[in-house]
């Protein structure tokens, strides 16, 4: 089992920045990717981002690309999402997730463990 807790969400005005961190806990040596996921009411949860916990490579949601960077610290077991230049669009819950299978997967059914979620509310 994994455990996962995030922190740093918040209130933001548009224009502005936030980092949020995912801390994994538990049987991290079987976590290959950790991605992030974000949901509106009424909406299906959407793929935002994950990178690859051994080779760090980073794949991204074409409506988050050159705004947010996700990084790791192996040592810390914690993903950290940064976010820049937010808009009123990026209100949501976000939600870190871990997969435990080697291949890259934007899907949210491919992730097994999840976080319990965090706000972030861009005011215009």
């Amino acid at each position: 089992q994994v455990q996962l807790v995030e922190s740093g969400g918040g209130l933001v005005q548009a224009g502005g920045s936030l980092r949020l961190s995912c801390q994994a806990s538990g049987r991290t040596s079987s976590t290959y990717y950790m991605g992030w996921f974000r949901q509106v009411p009424g909406k299906e949860r959407e793929f935002v981002a994950t990178i690859s916990w051994s080779r760090g490579t980073t794949y991204y949601a074409d409506s988050v690309k050159g705004r947010f960077t996700i990084s790791g610290d192996n040592a810390k077991n914690t993903a950290y999402r940064q976010m820049n230049s937010l808009k009123p669009e990026d209100t949501a819950v976000y939600y870190c997730a871990a997969r435990d299978l080697p291949s890259v997967v934007r899907l949210e059914t491919a992730y097994k463990y999840w976080g319990q979620g965090t706000q972030v509310t861009v005011s215009s």
